[in-house]
């Protein structure tokens, strides 16, 4: 082990823009949430190694010895994240107990979590560590926790197997990796949100490894040089819904109404295209009022292409209808058909606005979080940069 302890935390995502027309070959814009999956990994000398996920209440160990067998006939070296190794996978499968097909949120951090695990250390005798992660962010809504989970554990386990530097030097400010150890990171947390999601995009880990906000287009994501930090109200309806499902749904609707469906993904596509701009813009010269005036008319007029598309849903409408009249701006992000909303805040906007927004949507049964959105990727952390109570879900000092 060439760290014996460290705190690593990622940030969740949002889709600003491009919901949905991305896999039809159009911009979308996704950006970090102020959000963010922490773990805490400790070297111990007790011969196991154990995972804690206090979010889902889970806490799992195991033998060394057990494990060890295991990647006796495979081993990757940290530079072939690039390759998913089918034999490691299934003998996981097997030695947890997961059966193909089984996708609840346990088996599969599981899964992840003993595959990198034993990918970066199983050329040599394993060591004995415990891990524990810890979330703000809810599961299976469509906020990314799975990736910056993903993240996390990648950025964790290569900084204590030495594959790449700890880059912390002061306890008391977070610190950040190398372009080339993020790179690492980044594919390393591909292979967990493989085993976790099956076929991913690939966006939610890039978000969580680099921050800010990317463009991706074509299977192709660029990292934005420098984006403002936005506020915004996330709102979770807390309906379920499958994205499977609706990705099927809008592509049916564009293959029966392709002259009416493929404008409106042209459309959506300018919007994204728009906003990029608009936030361009908003780094490089003094922030104005017109800047929000144009998210906000972005942000009203995407919402409506969406329930074209046929992806809105009640719970959502309710969502812009409670804050339209506060005199605010809301569209929902990721796969719609419920899941989670975001709202637009101006730097004027009033505590007591903000308050009484949050008081409505509770009432109407929704979860609310005032945060912000555009802010850093994968981070090292002494524990004096970590919040009191953050520190205290992860465990006794």
């Amino acid at each position: 082990m060439h760290v014996r302890h460290c705190i690593i935390s990622a940030p969740g995502k949002a889709i600003l823009h491009g919901e949905h027309a991305v896999v039809h070959g159009k911009v979308a814009l996704a950006v970090s949430l102020n959000l963010r999956t922490y773990l805490e990994l400790k070297a111990t000398s007790a011969g196991r190694v154990s995972i804690d996920l206090p979010n889902i209440d889970t806490f799992l160990s195991w033998d060394l010895s057990d494990l060890q067998p295991l990647v006796s006939e495979s081993f990757a070296q940290p530079e072939e994240a690039q390759r998913l190794d089918p034999e490691l996978l299934g003998r996981l499968r097997e030695f947890v107990g997961v059966a193909d097909g089984n996708l609840d949120t346990r088996s599969m951090a599981t899964l992840a979590f003993l595959y990198i695990y034993l990918s970066l250390f199983g050329s040599g005798e394993l060591p004995g560590l415990s891990v524990c992660v810890w979330s703000e962010l809810p599961t299976g809504a469509g906020l990314g926790s799975s990736a910056a989970y993903s993240v996390c554990l990648a950025a964790g386990l290569l900084t204590a197997s030495g594959a790449i530097p700890a880059p912390l030097r002061d306890p008391s400010a977070p610190a950040r990796w190398c372009q080339e150890d993020m790179e690492l990171i980044n594919s390393w947390a591909f292979q967990g949100e493989r085993i976790i999601h099956g076929n991913p995009s690939g966006v939610d880990n890039a978000v969580g490894t680099w921050g800010g906000m990317l463009r991706f287009l074509s299977g192709k994501i660029i990292p934005l040089s420098r984006v403002p930090l936005l506020r915004i109200l996330l709102t979770n309806t807390k309906v379920p819904r499958s994205t499977k499902l609706l990705v099927a749904a809008v592509k049916d609707k564009l293959t029966k109404f392709p002259a009416i469906i493929n404008p409106v993904l042209d459309s959506v596509d300018a919007i994204s295209c728009t906003c990029e701009k608009t936030l361009a813009e908003m780094t490089s010269e003094p922030i104005t009022g017109e800047h929000y005036n144009v998210l906000e008319e972005l942000i009203d007029i995407n919402q409506s292409q969406l329930c074209v598309l046929g992806v809105g849903h009640p719970s959502l409408d309710t969502l812009c209808r409670v804050t339209l009249t506060h005199g605010l701006h809301s569209k929902l992000t990721g796969a719609g058909g419920g899941g989670c909303g975001i709202t637009l805040l101006r730097p004027e906007t009033d505590a007591a606005v903000v308050r009484d927004t949050v008081r409505d949507l509770q009432a109407c049964g929704y979860d609310c979080w005032e945060t912000s959105i555009g802010g850093p990727g994968v981070q090292q952390h002494g524990a004096p940069s970590v919040r009191e109570d953050i520190l205290e879900r992860l465990g006794p000092r």
